[in-house]
């Protein structure tokens, strides 16, 4: 049967096109929607027990946008839209005024996504899927928009503007970091309000992270088959409101939340950068449901096939946004424009972000969004990440982004975890990593900065397990172990799991150390997953997508023992070498070049003999140890970068078995002093010349240090802070 009709009550005037979405201006509400293929747009009104009072007739029509203003509506109040025009799909069209729609710029969604046959445009079951139409009503199953008063007092409110060079970023998810934090109300527990805890930011900072990246918090669905086997999505890689909060987060249920969170991190110092999904929405692919975008203009934000009647798939969900089109692609800006401008966050990091750059002959760094960003006063200024793959036609573009980009390096990911692993021919490519990977950032003027390193991140094992699992361990997600990646480059070093044997415990915890002190060291951006800090576990579950409870959750009771909590100390140790020493974070690449005046380069690989490597050394398949020398009185691509007279020697033995003899450089009668040594964790001072006995598996970190560099805080003999 056709829509119900319900009498229009209110007034109606025509309103503006811009800006869209539904905006309070003090007095009314205007209301904007874009559709380029629509013939009619109603506006439906809802009271607070979710009831459709109205239905209003858009007035106008420009611009490809219907608009209308009413005076009566105020902040709070509900509303959807049924959006009229051709159900064609095979034309590209899946308009059906029988399904209530979000808006796509509905600053607040309120209500939970129920499903139900009747949230698909076609009939369910039907012999011509989804050439069918329903005719059925949604709106009992569909969560509503909600007009907001964006008012927010932010008072002495400062962006951080941490430099790229000084930059370390956090990995966390709003319920994984908080929801078993004791010091956190239980109330509160999973949400926003969680972040704003003292004991939880102090943690934070205390770390020496400088940004926060949270896992996606625009409203997302849970999806079906998921709800069915009792579990719900976790992660968020689901949108479906690109400017609205996830109600899940929010303790108050009010935006305002969001900010007053912003507002305590940037009040300690640190940024906030949120992980973003505008590459595909929750309504997957011609089977899927009529939530929002399919119904509103499916031929318009959508990639279409040849065949329109089917979606381009390269991110591996169903539908892929189509950013050539102008008003999708505007609406992705707005949003952008929304979390910095009225949200106040930081940065960005973009999910399959190869897609974003994606025109119709393939991946364009100089593609209509990346050129939008670029050139954008406001976007432009922010920090922006890039997961630079996805599963389409010439998806893998790491190192392909344009200036202004940082991106995620999986070559630093892979290389390292095999080099600690043991694997042959790794010693090579070991020294490009550390040095900020200039092999595939050093063109048009991008910095070492422009690599994220990682060794783990929320998709994969985390630092624990990929010390602990040879294989993945995914049976509770549902699908009998299947999903997830193969490719870990894991070890469990005797015993697959947790293992009461001493020996095994000491290797993996030194592993641990190994990695973290290789990431944290390295130039480049470095990520550190939230709980790796501790040796958080997931069981061996790789691909926790669906795991919202103590599997993913940080057990941050336990985090307080040993040998949790000594982990954690060491990460707070090698953050604070890290920002103590320039020379390990450099806003420039290294050149390698002899300066002939102070007779040093500014970095110099050498064999544990002590020598300079020699072309046959680094092609040796089975080395597996370095001497890695910077030295702060060279010069840096022509500009002096005088590091408070400083050399820094780091020494690397990966085999698995064998101890190797270094011979430590001489350095005029001067002492190395050790600042880092994961396998005996002691500092002392060391002749220069003398010999230096490395462990298997084991990093040392040592200085010579010639005048002593200001600082309020003094780094003590086994690396550790000293009291002011």
């Amino acid at each position: 049967m056709p829509p119900r009709k319900l009498t229009q009550r209110s007034r109606i005037r025509e309103g503006r096109p811009f800006p869209l979405g539904a905006t309070w201006d003090g007095l009314g509400v205007n209301f904007s929607l874009y559709s380029a293929n629509a013939t009619q747009v109603e506006l439906c009104l809802f009271d607070e027990r979710n009831r459709e009072t109205e239905r209003i007739v858009l007035p106008e029509y420009t611009d490809e946008i219907w608009h209308g203003y009413l005076p009566d509506a105020r902040p709070g109040q509900r509303y959807g839209y049924r959006v009229h025009g051709p159900y064609a799909p095979d034309a590209g069209h899946r308009f059906n005024p029988n399904k209530l729609l979000l808006d796509p710029y509905a600053k607040q969604i309120v209500g939970q996504l129920k499903w139900a046959p009747q949230l698909f445009g076609y009939t369910l079951g039907h012999k011509d899927k989804d050439l069918s139409f329903d005719r059925r009503d949604s709106a009992a199953f569909m969560p509503r928009s909600a007009v907001i008063d964006p008012a927010f007092t932010w008072g002495q409110d400062r962006r951080p503007h941490v430099p790229w060079q000084h930059t370390v970023i956090y990995e966390a998810h709003v319920r994984g970091l908080s929801m078993r934090h004791p010091a956190v109300p239980e109330e509160e527990r999973g949400t926003f309000s969680a972040l704003r805890n003292d004991a939880l930011v102090e943690h934070i900072k205390g770390l020496g992270v400088t940004s926060v990246e949270l896992l996606p918090v625009h409203a997302y669905v849970d999806d079906s088959q998921l709800l069915d086997r009792g579990l719900r999505n976790y992660w968020g890689y689901n949108t479906i409101g690109f400017f609205a909060p996830q109600a899940r987060y929010m303790a108050t249920r009010t935006v305002a939340e969001f900010k007053q969170m912003v507002a305590r991190l940037h009040n300690a110092g640190l940024e906030v950068i949120l992980d973003v999904v505008y590459n595909h929405t929750a309504e997957g692919n011609e089977l899927g449901p009529t939530l929002s975008f399919k119904g509103i203009d499916n031929a318009s934000y959508y990639r279409l096939a040849d065949d329109r009647r089917y979606y381009i798939n390269d991110t591996g969900t169903g539908n892929t946004f189509d950013l050539t089109n102008a008003g999708a692609l505007r609406m992705v800006l707005d949003s952008l424009r929304y979390w910095v401008l009225e949200m106040h966050v930081d940065g960005f990091r973009f999910d399959l972000a190869t897609i974003l750059g994606r025109e119709r002959y393939g991946f364009d760094p100089s593609g209509s969004f990346l050129d939008a960003v670029r050139q954008d006063p406001v976007l432009s200024q922010t920090k922006l990440i890039a997961e630079p793959w996805d599963v389409g036609p010439g998806g893998y573009q790491v190192g392909g982004f344009p200036p202004g980009w940082a991106e995620w390096n999986d070559h630093f990911r892979d290389n390292v975890r095999a080099f600690w692993r043991g694997d042959a021919g790794q010693l090579a490519e070991l020294a490009t990593r550390l040095t900020g990977s200039a092999d595939l950032f050093r063109h048009k003027g991008r910095r070492p900065h422009a690599s994220v390193n990682f060794i783990t991140a929320h998709d994969g094992f985390t630092l624990n397990d990929l010390v602990t699992y040879d294989n993945k361990h995914n049976e509770a997600n549902g699908e009998d172990n299947h999903d997830g990646s193969d490719n870990n480059i894991s070890a469990n070093y005797g015993v697959e799991g947790p293992t009461d044997d001493v020996a095994i415990i000491g290797t993996r915890r030194q592993q641990m150390r190994n990695l973290l002190a290789t990431l944290l060291l390295s130039q480049g951006t470095p990520m550190l997953l939230a709980g790796d800090e501790f040796g958080h576990s997931q069981g061996g579950n790789n691909n926790a997508y669906c795991q919202d409870n103590e599997t993913t959750w940080i057990d941050w009771e336990a985090a307080q023992l040993a040998p949790a909590a000594d982990q954690a100390r060491f990460v707070r140790r090698l953050l604070s070498l890290r920002r103590r020493y320039p020379l390990l974070h450099r806003s420039r690449f290294f050149d390698g070049e002899y300066d002939e005046a102070l007779g040093f380069r500014d970095v110099t690989w050498l064999a544990p003999h002590g020598e300079e490597m020699t072309p046959e050394q680094w092609q040796d398949a089975n080395a597996h140890a370095l001497m890695m020398r910077l030295d702060g009185r060279a010069p840096a691509s022509g500009l002096r970068q005088v590091a408070a007279n400083v050399t820094l020697l780091m020494l690397l033995n990966a085999d698995p078995v064998n101890s190797v003899e270094f011979q430590l450089p001489a350095m005029h009668d001067e002492h190395w002093r050790v600042l880092i040594d994961t396998a005996r964790h002691g500092g002392r001072a060391v002749p220069g010349g003398s010999p230096w006995t490395a462990p298997p598996r084991s990093l040392a970190l040592l200085a010579v240090e010639r005048d002593r560099i200001a600082s309020s805080a003094k780094v003590a003999p086994d690396g550790g802070m000293l009291p002011h």
